[in-house]
Formats: C-alpha cells, structure tokens, sequence
C-alpha cells in the first residue's frame, strides 16, 4: 500500500495525475485555534533533506496525527544554498534539496498537509545561512510560488540597528503582498515583548521566550514566562513558548506528559519536534489525546492561565465554551505529592456535585467539589471539572503512600501511612488497604489495613513499618493500592509515594563536590562533577575554568537548575565561589541562589564578561540545603560553575551515655606530626604508621595519637556533663617531649594537664555542661622535634 502510495505522488510531482484541488485559506484567518504540526529543528538540527521531510509528511498521516489535527510540516534551519542565485532569490540547498521547495510542497499538500518554511529577520540565519532583511518581498513572494503555507521567521543575523518592531512588519507586509495566506510565526525569542505588537506586524504567532532544549528545567522556564501572558491571546494571535520536546530522550513519559498538558492549557501552537517515523505508541498517545488536544483548540476568550503556586506545586486552569472548566496540577518537585483545587476556585456555579474526567486516563468520577489527585514527581494531572453529575457515577477517591519523613539514612527506620481520600458526595465500604516498597525494604503492617467505610470528604488510612538493611542511597518509590465497594461495584485506585535514602556530609570541612546530592535538575545535560558541563553528555566537561582561573573541584552546572543535599541540620555554613565558565567566552548571566528549606539564603550574580564572585550561607538548622541557579538573561550560554564548595558539618552529638572519642567522627584536626591516629602513636608521617599507645610501659587499647602543636575538635551539641581522659607521651620517643595538654569548650580554657616523656600518664578531666564544641589541643612546651602526644582513653559522658 505504501509503495502504491509513493507511486502516485510521484506521478503528481511529474504532472501525470492533476493534484487535488486546495482550497485557499482566508489570509485573516488563518488560525482561529492554536496551529498544530511538526518542525524538523529539535530532533534533527541541520541535518535534513527532502526524503526526511517526505517520510515524516507521510508519517503524519499514518500515526494518525494528521486526523488528530496536525497538519503543518515545518523545515527549520538549513534548508537554504550557501548564496542566493543571480535574480537575489534564495535557492534550496542542491544537495539536501535537489527537486526543490516547490515539488515537496505538492508533495506535503497531496497528503492533505501545509509546508512550513524559515527565515531570519537579519543577513543571516543562526546557522550561517541566508537570510530575509533588506530581501523581505522577493523572498515572500518566493514561497508563495513555491506553495509555502508558514513562515517560522527567526532573529538572527546583522539587523543594521533596525528596530525588531520594524523588521517583523516589514516581512509581515511582504506576506500580506505576497498573494498567497502564510502563517506567519515570529520567533522573536520575546527580547522586546512581542505579545505587545506581533499583530499589528502581521503575525498570528509569536514566540514568548528563547529557545526550548530537551531537559524539564528548559520546560519549566519557559513555563515561568507566560504568567500574565494570558491576555494577549486569542484568535489568530497566539503566544508561543516554543516548540514540544514531547517524546524526545531528555524528557520522562511523566515530563513529557506534563509538558503536554501545560501547553494544552495556555493554548500554545502544537508543534512537535520528536521523529515521528519511529516514535513509540505512548508519544503517539500524548500527541494525539483527543480530550487534551480539545483542551487546546477550545478558545473560550483567553488562554489558560496559573491559578496558584505553592512552590514547586501549581494549579494552572483554563475556562472552556461549554460551561467547563480544564485544570492542570502541576508538581515539579522531586517527591511525589497530593494537589488540590475546588470547583469554587475554578470560577464553577456551584453544584450538588460534578462531573470530573481525568482526560490522560479517561476515567470519570463525581466529586462533590474537591477535584485532588496524588501527582507524581515532575509530572501533572489534567481533569476537565463539569458542574451536575450523575447520580450512578462513582465517587472520585484519591490513594496514596505518605512516609513520616521525606529522608532517611542507611542506617534509619520509617513509617509510611497509607491514605484513602474520599472526595465523592457519597461513602464508600469496605476498603482494603496495600503497601508495595522495593525488594530491600520489608513492610510490615501495624495493624488493620481494612476501613470498614470512609464517609464522602472523609480520610481512611493504615500504617506500615519500614525498615531495610543499609539499603542504597537514592530515592525510595513506594506504591499504595486499595479497593473498595461504591454499592455493589468494585472499585480500585493505586497512587505513589517516594523518599529518599541520603546521609548527611561528614562532620569538618568537605568539599561538596565529593558527596552525594539527593537530586538534581539541569538546564542543559547532566551537572557535572569537577568539569564544566560541557555539552549534553555526560562528562564531556572541561576543567573548571573562570576568567583564566582554573578549580580542581566543584560543579559544572546550567540555568536553570538546582542540586539538592540533606543535611539532616547538621551543618553550620557554606562558602564558595560562582562564576560563569570559560568555555562559553564571555557570554552568560547567570543568579546563583543558596536555599535552606525553601528559605533563600544567599545569592549573587556572574557574568561570562567576569570572574568569580564568592557566596556563602548560614546552615545552622538546614534539613535540605538547595544549590539553585536562575538565568538572568536568555539561557542560551549560562554555564555555571559552583567552584570549591566548601561545608562546615557538625555531625551528630555523642548518644546518651559514655562516649570514647576515638570511635566518633571530628569536626576538624591538625597535628605537628603527620596526621591524628585512631588508637595508635602518631608514629611517622603516613597514616595507620603508627605503633600501640604505649605510656611508661602501659599499653592502652584505644584513644588518639597525636603531634604538639594540634588540635582534634569534636561537637557535642550542648548534650554532655564531663571529660575524662590520661594523657602521656607516647613511649617511641623514650624519654623525650614535653607537651600541655588542654581541654578548650566554645573557646575557653576548661582544663589543663602536663606531661613528660620521662614521666607516666597524667589524668585530665573537664566539665563539659552547656559547651556545644570540645577541642583537644596540644602545645609544646620545650621544643617540639619529639612532642609525640597520647589522648588515652578520652570518653566523655552524655545525657
């Protein structure tokens, strides 16, 4: 069928058979709803040909894309020969091209489809290609010859101090002349608020932001543009946020089905950019959803619009002409959670009940107000909420799995609740609750998972206790399912739940860079350790690099984008250094942010045109610190390096009881010698070379092997009474050193002893009550060459 359907076509483009007559579209209305169709940049860049855009016209059709409403096949960039020919007409590449732009348009319009084409309102395109300023009616009437129905017109190029307000009209104008109706899409990258003029320049699109890439931190930016946006659209005149990257490999199906539902809503032009020859049945799926794209083609007045923002978590809604209303639940943080909205807040009459339809599954449920669904991370639900429902229809019942905490370390223990929210205007019975966690993770009921009923607007839940041996680090997807009766039916609902297994950094000063994030967003590829990020692929970074300064750690990151650490409140500050990296030049402006549990903590702002610039933060009390960066301009060249990173860590206090010293972790150290040794002499320079803690002949098992000067400083946390401790100098050296030993809390002397190589231990004891830090120091009191000083049996007691 395929190989008689290419014959055909062939035969058109030959003239054998006559083409099918094509209505002309009216030129003012040529997009009453928002346009929908393909564009070949996304996925394919340059390299594109006439074959390319012949298979993906036809796939069009065969997907069932074309029936679903997507009828424009766009070829972007690179399209064009290197030099106009000699009338000054712009002439299709000979090579990628060779039966030109005229014979794939036929062929686009035998299949019942439009062509698109591109330009740039300066001298050249972004590739370097010819373009329009100064040429704009030869090259309008150039594509109306060829049967060019769109023209994506792009702001690259010498613009020789022109206005971009006069340069799109100009085209504009030309179009009009032209004799043919061609869509006219200004890509304008919304430098100078096109939204305010596009019209009135002819456009019937116009681009509201730069450019989109294939990672969910570019789509939630451009989202962030259109607040207020609303306004200025309707028809003929549509806000564009740029293309879909829908079904591409940089976003998730759940990323990629937000990003679908959010451009439904605001009414955005559908202009996939995945490869439709090969795209797999579930992209097919959130293309061509009939309920979501009618979400998008409904024009009701204005386009949808953000309704709240509690921080990472949105309701955006949409009003529609039937009386409905469409809403998206947006959660763009990293764990799972439960969104709300109310008919009331929707702008609904109120109502007995509503119809809600869940327009991904297409269930249909009635809620007596309340429309919540348990939305996944980086994901979104789309209902479309109808005032009056049926009274047979089941009530709208959300599930899911709550943990008590969203972190836990390898070596903890939690407890995860399973809820059952009945929205409905009516009870259900008889539900039975379930938990599924991993294979490492053992879940255990802590008692009756059945609720005999759960009355409408009420909650049912059971507990579970959780616990796992040192399972890995990383977040933990937990499923929470339940069944119940809605009179003689059964129903059935799932819903999910995440934490994360994260340890804290160690107690002293790290460097960030060397510890785990508990997640991570970039605006372009994967953030990078101790490179810069380069390109899309992982660690294809260079040295870290700013204004010729090069740093052997840190992050190579993009805007926007954020990296999140747990803390666990055990650390106490921040310090760094930001700066845009080398390898872009001195483009790049970029707002690097320090946030503490959702607070700011700091910021600062580089330019690629500088150098580094230092931040640093308070901890004191942060669970979750957050490295986040927010482009400050367009985001084209932010590459962002957080470089040495350094945190202050306290670590945990000592537990109730007696503590040895030598078996907790320090905040910091220093020592004359080598370094501090755990239950050994200081011995020479290496570690671990070191001999049994000797003193006079007495050999003691464990304590701190140390070198006049130093110091070895652990927290306490304000939880411990007293110090107890020997301390000599180490028989390896014979009879030589002589060292004071002191016991120093939050910066005062608290105790003091003195000893000799030619002596036995001394005891030392110190009262600790109220001191948040205890530092062990060591001072020589002679010369230091054999100052070879042991912290025998240091343990202190703990409440």
């Amino acid at each position: 069928m395929r190989r008689l359907l290419v014959v055909v076509l062939g035969l058109l483009l030959l003239g054998a058979i006559a083409p099918p007559a094509q209505a002309a579209p009216d030129a003012a209305n040529l997009a009453p709803t928002p346009p929908m169709g393909w564009n070949s940049w996304n996925t394919f860049g340059c390299d594109i040909n006439e074959g390319l855009i012949r298979d993906t016209a036809e796939a069009m059709v065969s997907s069932g894309m074309a029936a679903a409403g997507y009828k424009y096949v766009n070829i972007d960039d690179c399209w064009m020969a290197a030099q106009r020919d000699a009338g000054g007409r712009l002439q299709p590449d000979p090579t990628r091209f060779p039966n030109g732009i005229k014979a794939l348009a036929d062929y686009v319009h035998a299949l019942g489809l439009k062509l698109g084409i591109y330009s740039s309102a300066g001298s050249y395109t972004c590739q370097g290609r010819p373009a329009s300023l100064h040429h704009e009616t030869v090259d309008a009437q150039t594509w109306a010859s060829w049967g060019v129905d769109l023209l994506k017109y792009d702001n690259c190029g010498e613009q020789d101090g022109i206005p971009a307000q006069t340069r799109y009209k100009t085209m504009g104008d030309a179009l009009a002349a032209s004799g043919r109706p061609i869509l006219y899409s200004i890509c304008e990258w919304g430098s100078n608020q096109p939204w305010l003029w596009g019209a009135s320049a002819g456009g019937n699109m116009w681009r509201t932001t730069g450019d989109i890439a294939n990672n969910w931190a570019s789509v939630m930016s451009l989202l962030d543009l259109q607040v207020g946006l609303e306004q200025y659209s309707g028809p003929n005149k549509w806000n564009d946020p740029d293309m879909l990257e829908v079904g591409n490999t940089g976003l998730t199906y759940a990323e990629s089905r937000a990003h679908m539902s959010l451009w439904s809503i605001l009414n955005a032009p559908l202009i996939a950019g995945n490869d439709l020859r090969s795209m797999s049945a579930s992209t097919r799926g959130l293309l061509t959803d009939p309920d979501v794209l009618a979400v998008n083609q409904d024009w009701a007045g204005r386009q949808g619009a953000k309704l709240r923002d509690d921080g990472e978590l949105e309701v955006w809604s949409k009003k529609l002409s039937d009386g409905s209303a469409a809403v998206v639940l947006l959660n763009r943080a990293s764990n799972p959670a439960t969104m709300s909205t109310t008919a009331a807040e929707l702008g609904l009459p109120a109502a007995q009940a509503y119809t809600v339809k869940d327009l991904w599954s297409n269930a249909v449920r009635s809620s007596a107000g309340n429309v919540r669904a348990v939305v996944g991370s980086h994901d979104a639900a789309m209902f479309r909420v109808t005032p009056g429902a049926a009274a047979e229809l089941a009530p709208m019942v959300s599930v899911e799995a709550v943990p008590t905490k969203p972190y836990v370390t390898t070596d903890g223990r939690l407890d995860v609740q399973v809820k059952v929210r009945n929205d409905g205007p009516a009870a259900v019975t008889d539900a039975r609750l379930s938990l599924t966690a991993p294979d490492a993770w053992q879940a255990t009921p802590a008692g009756s998972t059945q609720l005999a009923t759960i009355g409408a607007g009420q909650t049912g839940a059971a507990t579970w206790h959780l616990a796992a041996d040192r399972p890995d680090l990383g977040p933990v997807d937990l499923t929470a399912r339940a069944d119940w009766l809605w009179g003689s039916s059964v129903q059935s609902g799932s819903g999910p739940g995440r934490f994360t297994v994260a340890n804290p950094p160690p107690a002293g000063r790290t460097t960030l860079s060397d510890q785990p994030w508990a997640y991570a967003d970039n605006g372009w590829g994967p953030v990078e350790r101790n490179r810069s990020v380069g390109e899309q692929a992982a660690g294809d970074g260079k040295p870290l690099t700013v204004a010729g300064t090069v740093y052997a750690q840190g992050f190579g990151a993009h805007a926007p984008g954020r990296i999140g650490f747990y803390l666990a409140s055990q650390c106490s500050q921040l310090t760094a250094q930001v700066g845009i990296d080398d390898e872009v030049g001195a483009h790049g402006d970029v707002r690097f942010e320090l946030w503490g549990d959702g607070v700011r903590l700091a910021q600062a702002e580089a330019t690629g045109a500088g150098g580094a610039v230092p931040i640093s933060a308070n901890l004191t009390g942060v669970e979750v610190l957050e490295l986040r960066l927010d482009t400050a301009g367009t985001p084209e060249y932010d590459h962002a390096d957080w470089l040495a990173p350094q945190i202050t860590c306290t670590g945990t206090p000592p537990p109730p009881g007696k503590s040895r010293l030598s078996d907790r972790s320090w905040l910091s150290m220093s020592n004359g010698w080598g370094p501090v040794e755990r239950n050994r002499s200081v011995g020479g320079q290496g570690l671990g070379d070191g001999l049994p803690l000797t003193v006079a002949g007495t050999v003691y098992p464990y304590g701190l092997g140390g070198h006049a000067n130093g110091s070895v400083t652990y927290y306490l946390g304000k939880r411990c009474t007293t110090l107890t401790a020997s301390v000599g100098i180490d028989d390896e050296v014979g009879n030589l050193g002589q060292v004071h030993f002191e016991v120093w809390g939050d910066g005062t002397r608290l105790a003091q002893a003195d000893a000799t190589g030619a002596g036995g231990a001394v005891p030392l004891t110190a009262n600790l009550s109220g001191v948040d830090v205890v530092d062990l120091r060591l001072d020589t009191a002679g010369t230091p060459d054999y100052d070879h000083a042991d912290w025998l049996t240091p343990e202190v007691t703990c409440t």
